[in-house]
């Protein structure tokens, strides 16, 4: 039990026991009696058996239904949600669904701690393959975990319940949750819609029912063979000859050679992603603005391999941020990345593959050739 349902339920079994009206006070007697009787858990209710590999609430109480107005850290958590909500084109009462089961799961905080490895908005769990804790603790990521379409391999979210938008709205959330408590998703509606209210959310939104999180823009996708593993898992090398029309100034190996070299260069490519694997290639510029639109709208999508971690050395790998631009970096082979701004901003560093993903939280799209049709 939690807080007042404590008291009450305490005050109830004192009175009928000793035929007495008891108050708050009596009932703060009794709850000490039951404690020591080991009746209540100091420690509070896990939101689920020991052996549930769902999310769990944090042992936060009845954080954020304070009565108080909602707080600065709700309303930004609250716009970034439906900021997700928006991009994938899903209507307000996601959005609602989102808010109502993150209010209840963290109080709409992006919280570090929770019921065993549960952490984030979403009390989402590593151990359950919602993503890293690096991930999970990003809001943007957590929120496109929440709403689902990732796909095989991942816990199914808002979107894979089927008539997901003809359910109640608790009966929604508890389907993503999978709580020991689906009963306490529903009361969370009012205070979801006060703080959608503050943060300028249109909570009756039109949209579509959902679908694939990745890739963004649709369209298929073209792998060798690799399997798209897990966010974090290891990148292993793989082998594929480029296309035809892939024609650079500089061949593979004399661009994995450069890239490595650049390294020991000085701070010349801060926010310059994209900038630096042209560059590596031998052009002077990439032609596109954004890395994340070069992988989604530049290249063909017979060369994208989306959620491939088997890259061949050489391949520009992708990965989105949660930011506009996105981020890609040269594949150098044996698991590595030559990539900037990630382990000294502004400088080139070798480091593992898996460092956008554990380190920043970003979200893995896949490789593809080195094809810089616009560049120059």
């Amino acid at each position: 039990m939690k807080g007042q349902a404590v008291l009450n339920a305490a005050a109830g079994v004192a009175g009928r026991a000793l035929g007495l009206k008891v108050g708050a006070f009596g009932a703060a007697v009794f709850l000490v009696f039951l404690v020591l009787l080991g009746f209540v858990s100091g420690g509070g209710e896990s939101s689920a058996d020991s052996g549930s590999t769902c999310p769990g609430n944090a042992d936060v109480g009845d954080i954020g239904d304070t009565g108080l107005p909602p707080s600065q850290d709700q309303i930004t958590n609250a716009k970034i949600i439906d900021g997700v909500a928006v991009k994938r084109k899903l209507p307000g009462r996601a959005t609602l669904i989102a808010l109502m089961t993150a209010l209840q799961e963290s109080g709409l905080r992006n919280i570090d701690y929770g019921d065993r490895d549960s952490v984030g908005l979403f009390q989402q769990r590593p151990a359950a393959g919602w993503g890293t804790v690096a991930q999970i603790m990003n809001p943007e990521y957590s929120a496109n975990a929440f709403f689902g379409g990732r796909g095989a391999g991942h816990p199914p979210g808002l979107v894979d319940i089927k008539d997901w938008q003809l359910k109640p709205l608790g009966v929604v959330a508890q389907a993503v949750q999978v709580s020991a408590f689906p009963d306490l998703y529903a009361p969370r509606e009012g205070q979801a819609r006060t703080i959608a209210k503050q943060a300028g959310i249109d909570l009756e939104r039109a949209g579509g029912t959902g679908g694939p999180a990745k890739p963004i823009d649709g369209g298929t996708s073209c792998t060798d063979g690799g399997e798209p593993g897990k966010p974090g898992e290891p990148f292993h090398d793989g082998a594929a000859d480029w296309p035809a029309q892939v024609k650079n100034p500089r061949s593979t190996a004399d661009a994995i050679a450069w890239a490595k070299k650049e390294s020991q260069g000085g701070p010349d490519w801060y926010r310059m992603c994209l900038a630096f694997t042209a560059r590596a290639y031998g052009w002077s510029f990439s032609g596109t603005p954004y890395a994340i639109d070069h992988y989604q709208k530049v290249m063909p999508t017979s060369m994208r391999h989306d959620g491939d971690r088997n890259p061949p050395p050489g391949a520009l790998m992708y990965w989105d941020t949660g930011s506009r631009a996105g981020h890609v970096s040269v594949y150098v082979g044996d698991g590595k990345i030559a990539s900037n701004d990630i382990k000294r901003e502004g400088y080139i560093d070798v480091v593992p593959a898996t460092d956008p993903e554990t380190k920043w939280g970003a979200t893995y799209l896949g490789w593809s050739p080195p094809y810089f049709p616009k560049g120059g």
